[in-house]
């Protein structure tokens, strides 16, 4: 694990924000109306992001750990394997990204089986009674299926350790927080840049040279 990993990791998350504005854009526009009259909006945002990534963390611990399992026990081959199993998942990413194909979307559709049962829990903590309730709200909703952060989890399954897993998706969450804060904020000229097609296509070439890369690193 070294610097560039986590780097590549957070403008991985950042050039996928794009997505998040499909996936989690009503999340966000719904805190007008869980957030206390009168009260001020960021501090709910801030606590539901921190627990949404933290959710993150928690879910590379587990793939790291699971992938170290792996290697250890030489069951697929050993690391270059499972970062050629990333290097895939993100040239799906970066085709769902950019309307190339839409594989990842069955993969999601897989995951809302959990989520069905999550979701119910969210709305249990609604409405908001003070900031504190929008961290749990935040840890439930980084349950929600989403094809750019299964294909990072691919990435900490080939990290090495639960650390490393945490790591990666540590920063991979804080990459995506600019695109959140952004619909928070209601800055329009910059969610219409974030969700514009040529926008789109460029951030699908960047994950399929983070795939390149990733190959590259594997067999190098």
């Amino acid at each position: 694990m070294n610097s560039l990993s986590i780097l590549s990791a957070f403008l991985i998350g950042l050039a996928g924000s794009v997505h998040c504005f499909g996936m989690c854009g009503g999340v966000v526009s719904a805190f007008s109306f869980a957030v206390p009259k009168g009260g001020k909006q960021w501090p709910y945002v801030l606590t539901y992001n921190i627990g949404r990534i933290a959710s993150y963390a928690l879910l590379g611990a587990v793939t790291g750990y699971f992938g170290s399992m792996l290697e250890r026990s030489d069951t697929l081959g050993g690391i270059p394997v499972l970062q050629t199993i990333s290097a895939l998942f993100l040239v799906a990413m970066a085709c769902y990204v950019g309307n190339w194909w839409r594989g990842l979307h069955y993969l999601e559709r897989a995951g809302s089986k959990l989520w069905r049962h999550l979701r119910p829990l969210s709305k249990s903590l609604l409405p908001f009674k003070n900031p504190l309730y929008a961290l749990p709200y935040g840890v439930i909703w980084g349950w929600l299926p989403c094809g750019l952060v299964y294909s990072t989890l691919t990435w900490s399954l080939a990290s090495g350790s639960a650390s490393n897993g945490a790591l990666i998706m540590l920063f991979f969450g804080l990459g995506t927080l600019p695109a959140l804060v952004v619909m928070a904020a209601g800055v329009e000229s910059l969610k219409k840049l974030l969700a514009n097609a040529k926008t789109r296509q460029i951030v699908a070439l960047c994950l399929l040279a983070f795939a390149v890369q990733m190959l590259w690193r594997a067999y190098a």
